[in-house]
């Protein structure tokens, strides 16, 4: 008897169908045989089957087994496929009900006992069967949450094999699992960390509110110790809120990559990244045999922290330069070639010198001018052309740590931002972008509008402090932002001034 039953897969992060074929013959000697281009989480599927549905109490098939996983022709990769698998079995068999396999979709992973296990890219399969048409999904319950963010669908959570050939058989009183979205959304929408913990660098705040405001990309340099990671991990905090739409896109990145945790079923806050400096070229642009997602796709709709810029391999750092530009990565292979949203907000930080100590008045710095242009220099102008803050974080003071008064809150910051935010939307909704840091030069010039003041003061400071073209177009937007925030539509000498103190460190800047 054949069977056939419904599943998703999953290219990237896109789900695809998959029908999960499954013939009992009485013929030939009792053997199992496992067709579609599986890999070897699947193909290992055959004792994990065996011996789940031995311990759930039912009979093994003493003859043939054929299973085909359609289409052929495209590779598959996890153990998601066992439930399907188990249930064509059994169906095969005369041991479950087929009626109802043709309209229900099945994911999971067995355990030998029988147990369903969690599986990654619950939400992309979700979102593909709403889009199809189909309404019912069964599934480990540990991912009901994450497929009940998609209304259009029906999740049947069920615990053990058992459940599932209940279900379909329609023994006991069973109803698809819901929630309530904004609920669960709001639960989740909260960070553990705020700028209030941050005592003392005031200046550095500063120039991490106008980065957030404008959506500019931060150099923090300074020495061990001067809390450059303190700061940027608490740059989520300060971003606009996190929209639902934002939140289904995040959550479906990292349910694809295997680490949402089930229990929260979506991710309603801003990712925050920091991958260490060994980091490989794979596991930050993502890769495998079938590609998967990235260090800089988790980052999407977040912060990508870089520490130790320089530490970073060489292509690792370059290969930055293009998702800086157009917001995804495209990864080839020689049958097709994949695509990963990848819109974060570079911010890196370094230490001055390699001991780190270089202009710092609490230690001695042993490195020599070669050693320092040769530390600064791992650093390459076409990455740093896309920083458009550097900036100086220098070790905080006795008198700012022990300071009675407390440190401005990311509420109050956050109120600033999203108010900048809202002028810029505003602005250049027309031109299809949403900050000023996405301005071509065409709209720099349209847009950033100095008074006669300002425009002498840049003037005298790109013949002064000898600033690129580069560094002048940076500065205007960068001051577009700070305009922004101070509620001001044309840009004064004191928005100047500003933007070009962000461009004119002695350091791996201009």
């Amino acid at each position: 008897m054949i069977v056939k039953i419904l599943s998703y897969g999953i290219l990237g992060i896109d789900a695809y169908p998959i029908e999960v074929e499954v013939d009992v013959s009485s013929g030939g000697l009792p053997a199992v045989n496992l067709v579609g281009s599986a890999d070897t989480a699947i193909r290992e599927s055959k004792v994990r089957v065996k011996t789940a549905i031995k311990n759930s109490g039912f009979e093994w098939p003493g003859s043939r087994i054929t299973v085909s996983l359609a289409p052929s022709h495209i590779k598959k990769e996890g153990s998601g496929y066992d439930l399907a698998i188990a249930l064509g079995v059994l169906a095969a068999s005369g041991q479950c009900s087929a009626e109802l396999l043709g309209d229900h979709y099945f994911l999971g992973e067995l355990s030998l006992d029988g147990t369903l296990r969690p599986t990654r890219g619950i939400l992309p399969v979700s979102m593909a069967i709403a889009k199809a048409g189909g309404a019912n999904i069964v599934l480990p319950s540990h991912n009901a949450k994450e497929a009940a963010l998609v209304s259009e669908i029906k999740a049947w959570p069920v615990e053990t094999l058992r459940q599932a050939v209940d279900l379909l058989n329609g023994l006991g009183e069973r109803s698809p699992f819901t929630i309530d979205r904004s609920h669960l959304f709001s639960e989740h929408a909260k960070y553990t960390v705020d700028f209030s913990d941050v005592t003392g660098q005031c200046a550095a705040k500063r120039s991490l509110e106008v980065a957030v405001a404008g959506g500019h990309n931060l150099l923090m340099i300074g020495p061990p110790g001067s809390g450059k990671t303190m700061l940027a991990q608490r740059i989520p905090t300060i971003m606009p809120d996190v929209t639902f739409e934002e939140a289904l896109e995040i959550t479906t990145i990292h349910s694809v990559a295997g680490i949402l945790p089930a229990r929260d079923g979506i991710m309603a806050i801003h990712p925050f990244r920091l991958p260490h400096h060994t980091i490989s070229y794979a596991a930050l642009v993502g890769g495998g045999p079938v590609p998967g997602p990235g260090e800089i796709s988790l980052a999407h709709q977040g912060v990508l922290f870089l520490d130790e810029l320089p530490e970073f391999k060489r292509d690792c750092l370059e290969v930055l330069r293009q998702p800086l530009e157009d917001g995804f990565i495209r990864i080839a292979r020689a049958a097709r070639s994949f695509v990963f949203p990848a819109r974060f907000m570079l911010v890196c930080s370094c230490n001055p010198c390699p001991c780190g100590y270089f202009s710092d008045p609490r230690g001695k710095c042993t490195c020599n001018t070669t050693k320092i242009q040769s530390y600064i220099g791992k650093i390459s102008g076409p990455l740093l052309d896309r920083i458009d803050i550097h900036i100086s974080v220098p070790a905080v003071k006795y008198r700012d740590l022990n300071e009675p008064a407390p440190a401005e809150s990311s509420v109050d910051i956050k109120r600033r931002v999203e108010a900048a935010r809202a002028v810029q939307r505003d602005r250049l909704r027309p031109e299809g972008i949403f900050y000023n840091a996405a301005m071509s030069p065409r709209q720099v010039k349209r847009f950033c509008v100095l008074s006669d003041d300002a425009r002498s003061l840049l003037k005298m400071a790109m013949s002064e402090l000898g600033l690129s073209a580069r560094g002048y177009t940076k500065i205007l937007k960068v001051s577009r932002t700070i305009a922004d925030l101070a509620g001001a539509e044309l840009i004064g000498p004191g928005h100047i001034a500003e933007a070009i103190q962000y461009r004119s460190l002695n350091g791996p800047g201009e």
